[in-house]
């Protein structure tokens, strides 16, 4: 029986550690935030989406519910989101200021009673980064992708640039996401984040420097993708990055 969710609970215990480090009262984390929120709401533009509250949402790795509140701020009905958490702690968080009607699960996401096509997207943040473990990380992406409805998509924000400081977490390029859902119709990149290390350095000058220097992409670590799943059987043909 694989482990790795028990290896990515000690992973997480012991980024707790230095959990400051991503509040955000400090300007590199919310310029962070800002930055990824803003292209996230041009992706659902660009998608042709209208209306945020018909759509069907579980995010995995949904810690204490901060993504999925901002997802309710933008006009998600609570009924229609679910989050899928591993850690006690995160998920007792997410139930203290989620509404009730938004269903939260405690536990393997690979195990999460969510019903086959029965979602319009899955959401996961800088959850592959801390999968180590090649077969896990596949079984977690075929599961996210049989939630998914004909038509609909996986949003995934990751970095793609490993830390060499950091052996709990590995960067996931664009070769292993597109290996991860091969049968995606369609994906949509956006490089976006500018390297946190780099972006803690120039904020602690003045966080204006936080846009210039994330102006040049080479500087940006992080892919916000869009992988979509084909509307029908008969659609195998898979688009270009753009």
């Amino acid at each position: 029986m694989n482990d790795e969710p028990s290896r990515v609970a000690a992973r997480y215990t012991r980024r707790d550690a230095v959990a400051g480090r991503y509040s955000l009262l400090r300007p590199e984390v919310w310029q962070t935030v800002h930055e990824r929120e803003r292209a996230l709401l041009r992706r659902f533009a660009a998608e042709g989406v209208t209306d945020l509250a018909p759509l069907k949402l579980t995010e995995v790795g949904c810690g204490a519910g901060f993504n999925l509140l901002g997802l309710l701020r933008w006009g998600f009905a609570p009924e229609h989101l679910t989050g899928l958490e591993l850690l006690p702690e995160r998920h007792a968080q997410a139930r203290r200021v989620l509404p009730a009607a938004t269903t939260l699960w405690l536990g393997d996401a690979t195990q999460a009673p969510v019903a086959p096509a029965s979602q319009d997207l899955v959401l996961q943040a800088t959850v592959f980064s801390s999968l180590l473990d090649d077969a896990f990380q596949q079984r977690l992406a075929d599961a996210m992708w049989s939630w998914l409805r004909p038509g609909g998509a996986v949003v995934w924000y990751d970095f793609a640039v490993g830390n060499p400081r950091n052996r709990d977490v590995r960067g996931v390029p664009m070769k292993r996401v597109r290996a991860l859902f091969p049968q995606a119709s369609r994906i949509a990149v956006e490089r976006v984040t500018l390297a946190p290390p780099l972006a803690r350095a120039v904020c602690r000058w003045h966080p204006a420097l936080y846009r210039l220097f994330n102006a040049l992409p080479l500087l940006r670590t992080h892919r916000l993708v869009w992988l979509a799943k084909p509307a029908s059987p008969s659609v195998g043909s898979r688009a270009r990055d753009q």
